[in-house]
């Protein structure tokens, strides 16, 4: 069974840490879902392809009207079958979010939503050009629970200038009280192209300071794992039974569909296809009935240096027996050779054949993926 992701590039207004591919018009949004049903119409599947989850990601897609939404739900139905408890899952902003809204979601069959609040101080939203508000971020998770929304995530940024360690703790401690099932934790990273970017460079804001971002980190960590939550994946963290199917997914290598401009699609083995990050040359593509993709043939070096680069970031770790089968003695061999170092210096752990991060050890969780690299 696979997944299904659906980019919708629309947004009230740019983040200034953002690089997404995003609009801030909707001029053409209606040519746009129109595109993307005829995307999934277009796309080759195997007999009887089934989705387990769908995932609405953006952008904003919850600027879409609910009709919207309902019309490209319609055209995966039309094109797959999909699971009765399938995970249907909806990024949305605090400022979408109200009780007509919610019920217009749960009806058209959003059973999750994955909610973008990244602070409760008002300094920071303003500092980050997030066009909700702090009485927003509160004010919208009653909401969500009143509609009986139970599968929902909350997005925290942590590590900018403005955050202390004492707002941090008051971030978290917002999460834990009110019950969040899930929660989404990324440092803030100064993408290329960026406002944020700029304003660095022109030195009307300051750099980042690694040393907070990893104490914060470490922080969250311990607050989370005193709390009940498990932390199944480097950036997540969940009460038992609450993980994203969809994104487990794609850190287990299941094969995945995208759909709209810039979206990604992999087959599970050796195929990685993308769609062109443009929204006026995705649409006139697909109205002259051509799917505006590119594809790659991942080598088996790459796929092996793939499966490494996700599996170090989860609660299970590398299988090194899943590399010996399929990749071969050697690879294993040095595999197991290189993780000693990092084993010996605390960093990773080695329980039966999987090789996990500790704690400390997922503050250099990058650094160390790119040492077991093969090249």
């Amino acid at each position: 069974m696979s997944g299904a992701y659906i980019h919708i590039p629309f947004c009230r207004q740019a983040c200034h840490y953002c690089n997404f591919h995003f609009s801030t018009s909707l001029q053409y949004k209606d040519e746009l879902v129109a595109a993307i049903c005829t995307e999934v119409a277009l796309t080759p599947t195997a007999a009887n392809a089934t989705l387990e989850t769908i995932y609405f990601g953006g952008g904003t897609p919850s600027l879409l009207p609910v009709q919207d939404i309902e019309l490209i739900l319609k055209a995966l139905q039309q094109q797959f079958s999909i699971v009765a408890d399938a995970e249907i899952t909806l990024e949305a902003n605090p400022d979408d979010i109200n009780p007509a809204k919610l019920q217009a979601w749960k009806a058209a069959g959003i059973n999750r939503l994955s909610v973008g609040i990244q602070s409760f101080y008002e300094e920071e939203l303003a500092w980050m050009n997030r066009a909700h508000t702090a009485a927003d971020a509160l004010r919208c998770i009653v909401a969500v629970q009143k509609a009986g929304f139970t599968n929902f995530s909350i997005d925290l940024i942590y590590g900018s200038p403005l955050l202390t360690d004492t707002q941090w703790k008051k971030n978290v401690d917002l999460i834990i009280e009110n019950k969040v099932p899930h929660i989404s934790c990324y440092a803030l990273t100064v993408e290329p192209a960026t406002a944020l970017q700029h304003m660095i460079e022109k030195k009307k804001q300051p750099p980042t300071d690694a040393e907070k971002q990893s104490r914060q980190f470490t922080l969250l960590m311990q607050w989370l794992k005193a709390a009940g939550y498990q932390h199944y994946e480097i950036s997540n963290f969940a009460l038992p039974g609450m993980h994203s199917r969809h994104n487990s997914s794609y850190w287990q290598g299941k094969p995945y569909y995208g759909f709209g401009p810039s979206a990604h699609a992999y087959n599970g083995s050796d195929t990685r296809r993308w769609n062109i990050a443009n929204n006026a040359q995705y649409i006139r593509q697909l109205q002259a009935g051509i799917l505006p993709c590119e594809e790659e043939k991942l080598s088996t070096i790459q796929q092996l240096n793939e499966y490494m680069m996700i599996a170090q970031r989860t609660s299970t770790g590398i299988d090194t027996g899943y590399i010996e089968a399929h990749y071969g003695k050697q690879f294993y061999n040095q595999v197991t050779q290189r993780a000693a170092k990092y084993i010996d210096t605390g960093r990773m752990q080695q329980n039966n054949q999987h090789l996990l991060l500790t704690d400390e050890g997922k503050l250099f969780a990058d650094g160390i993926a790119a040492d077991l690299f093969f090249v």
